[in-house]
């Protein structure tokens, strides 16, 4: 690191990547900000300069060897190798800059008088994490999948039985259908819909409530889809829809699969368009050839499908939000809950990385033809067909709480 750049570093003061820190601080205390940072972003711990951006400067002579011996060998696990540099300053004065990289083994934990305490960092200081802070970052580091935990008050009773037996015997290639209660709850919690209970009959688990549940609202209050259509560009107009959508993620079809299946009920997203379509559609002036008015959408309607669907399946269900679909006079936003998975980027997404955060409801999805065999709907769907049909690219906007994709509306009034 250049001198100017680690003085532009200080002058800026610390931040959710940046700690100042003298090199007389205890081991702990040092190794909790690591950890913080590391279940963060990444960043920088400067040792040598005061809370108040002062530079001390340092004054250990085996200042490397402590932090790398005792600091992330005995404080901090899992391993963590961090790039140790120090740069001298006008006056002789050192600063110790420790960078760290975003980890990939989250949660990364201090390990403490016999104990193990997870930090997280907001803005300039490290705390404790909540649960659901915790939550998180065991999900983000593939040592959980929240999509496997247990529904309270849910059982095999919640489930539409015709929506499985459908998908046990025509897709799954099951014989026939389980016989008994018995026979239902093994099959499914074989396929990790139901979990077993100590203390009773076994629950749902939020992939098989939001799959096949019959109303996963009533248990799971962040199913379903928060659907909004607004006459201007922002939210302070009145809305011409406002509504939540709820159902089983799957249809309910007839018949074996590839040979001419039949729709016989609407899953949530087939109910979700439906419930959009008057809003982000009308009528053409023109006839058919079969003397009809055939219906203009303002955006690709396979742009459009494939972004709500992204945003079920790979939702972070530890959030207590529902997924968000709002169609403004310009364009469209759908919000899913829940930052990128693992080391995900937007970049990567574009350029056709897959890592699913929720691998039984991609696998279901997918097993009934909603998702893309190889994900790559936002390579091969959503951005092409996006800039295809309205001359515009489709917006990804990423924050540590949520993905918004914005669809930009084709004009539908003739120039």
């Amino acid at each position: 690191m250049q001198k100017s750049e680690l003085l532009e570093i200080i002058a800026n003061g610390e931040n959710s990547g940046v700690e100042f820190k003298r090199d007389d601080v205890r081991p702990e205390q040092l190794a909790k900000e690591i950890v913080a940072l590391a279940n963060l972003q990444g960043g920088r711990v400067l040792l040598g300069v005061e809370d108040d951006g002062s530079i001390s400067g340092v004054r250990r002579d085996d200042l490397e060897t402590w932090i790398m011996d005792t600091v992330f060998g005995r404080y901090i696990h899992p391993l963590i190798l961090p790039f140790y540099e120090e740069v001298v300053l006008d006056g002789g004065k050192r600063v110790a800059v420790v960078s760290i990289t975003q980890g990939t083994a989250k949660p990364y934990v201090l390990r403490s008088n016999n104990r193990e305490e997870i930090y997280v960092r907001v803005g300039s200081t490290s705390r404790l994490a909540t649960r659901e802070q915790q939550a998180r970052l065991f999900e983000s580091g593939g040592m959980l999948h929240a999509e496997t935990l247990p529904v309270s008050g849910t059982s095999l009773g919640n489930l539409d039985t015709a929506r499985l037996a459908d998908y046990l015997v025509n897709i799954a290639g099951d014989i026939e259908a389980p016989a008994t209660t018995e026979d239902w709850e093994r099959r499914l919690q074989g396929l990790g819909l139901l979990v077993a209970r100590d203390d009773g009959r076994p629950v749902c688990t939020i992939a098989g409530l939001v799959l096949f549940g019959r109303s996963p609202r009533r248990s799971l209050r962040q199913a379903g889809v928060r659907w909004m259509s607004f006459a201007g560009d922002d939210k302070e107009y009145q809305a011409q829809d406002d509504t939540l959508v709820d159902g089983p993620m799957v249809a309910l079809f007839e018949g074996r699969a590839g040979a001419g299946r039949q729709l016989v009920e609407p899953g949530l997203v087939e109910r979700l368009v439906d419930r959009m379509r008057p809003f982000i559609s009308e009528e053409s002036a023109a006839s058919s050839e079969m003397l009809r008015r055939e219906r203009i959408y303002r955006y690709p309607l396979d742009a459009v499908r494939e972004t709500i669907l992204n945003a079920l399946v790979h939702r972070d269900w530890t959030r207590s939000l529902e997924v968000e679909v709002v169609n403004y006079l310009d364009r469209l936003e759908v919000v899913s809950p829940g930052t990128l998975q693992n080391s995900m980027t937007i970049e990567k997404m574009l350029a056709g990385q897959r890592s699913p955060r929720n691998p039984i409801i991609v696998e279901i999805m997918r097993d009934y033809g909603y998702v893309d065999m190889r994900g790559m709907g936002v390579r091969r769907k959503i951005v092409p067909l996006t800039r295809e049909y309205t001359g515009k690219d489709a917006q990804f906007d990423l924050t540590d709480d949520h993905l918004r994709v914005v669809i930009p509306a084709r004009s539908l009034k003739p120039e």
